[in-house]
């Protein structure tokens, strides 16, 4: 039996004045991933986390715990639960779509969590698919906003498959400047042979994004010792991967090319076997 998905979110897709009801549904999980429990090792039994008084060390009831930002050392702003919830804007549970740009008009930077965009009943399904066919035809994906979670959500629309994509966007001082976190990179000057051997490797390796292909290690490792675990087995260990010197950029690069390592060898054995032969012939016209 087939359960039907559980929308995270419902509400109206609109634009203009064309509207249908539409669900927001998890694209992306962690359900499937190894979950552990906290146990205490000496009674075998599962530890419940607690908030504690940082200073008197005692336990704080629920009823106790409120929400307080830091003015002073020491000193807070408490906001009451009714306050918070009357400050924040109200939901009308609508996704009106803004603006329209070019599918890739999103640096993927600003990208925080996607979602499955779809209609929940057949009486929105024609107005979906409306929606969904103009967006597709004009090759542009859809800004909208709604209040998601309590937040003030901007996210990003675009067709995939049969329905859409709805990506919740960081806001921009969300975002760390990349000007601040590269500021201290060195300036190379990066050309000729090494630029060459670059750009080689990496058309011999061109090909296309499929997820099938990208296992999650860690998570089969976890799992693989679990297994072990239960059947009173140990894990055989793996051998360290072994690290290949090379003596500089150059010669990394020539070798991933599948080129020689060094051309310098070459050349000095080229040279030394120049200068024998020269040898060679001087001592044999001395002995003539």
């Amino acid at each position: 039996m087939i359960v039907a998905p559980r929308a995270n979110w419902k509400g109206y897709l609109k634009i203009g004045e064309l509207s249908c009801q539409v669900g927001l549904y998890t694209a992306a999980s962690t359900s499937d991933r190894v979950s552990f429990h906290i146990i205490n090792r000496e009674t075998g039994n599962r530890v419940h986390r607690q908030m504690i008084d940082a200073d008197t060390g005692k336990p704080v009831e629920s009823d106790d715990i409120v929400k307080g930002y830091e003015i002073s050392s020491g000193e807070y702003v408490f906001l009451e639960p009714d306050e918070v919830k009357a400050a924040v804007p109200e939901s009308d549970k609508t996704l009106e779509l803004e603006t329209f740009i070019p599918c890739d008009g999103v640096d993927t930077i600003y990208l925080d969590r996607p979602y499955y965009l779809m209609p929940v009943d057949r009486p929105s399904a024609e107005v979906f698919a409306l929606i969904r066919k103009a967006l597709e035809e004009k090759s542009v994906a859809a800004l909208a906003r709604t209040v998601l979670f309590r937040r003030l959500r901007t996210l990003l629309i675009r067709p995939s498959e049969s329905g859409m994509i709805a990506s919740t966007l960081n806001y921009e001082y969300e975002v760390r400047s990349a000007k601040e976190i590269f500021s201290d990179i060195k300036d190379f000057k990066i050309e000729g042979e090494m630029l060459d051997l670059a750009g080689h490797i990496i058309d011999t390796k061109r090909g296309k994004f499929d997820p099938t292909e990208f296992d999650d290690r860690y998570e089969a490792a976890l799992a693989e010792l679990v297994r072990a675990k239960i059947e009173g087995r140990k894990l055989k260990k793996k051998p360290k991967p072994e690290v290949k010197k090379v003596s500089n950029l150059l010669d990394a690069l020539r070798q991933s090319a599948g080129a020689p390592a060094t051309r310098k060898k070459t050349t000095a054995k080229k040279t030394a076997s120049r200068a024998t032969s020269r040898k060679t012939t001087t001592q044999q016209r001395k002995v003539g």
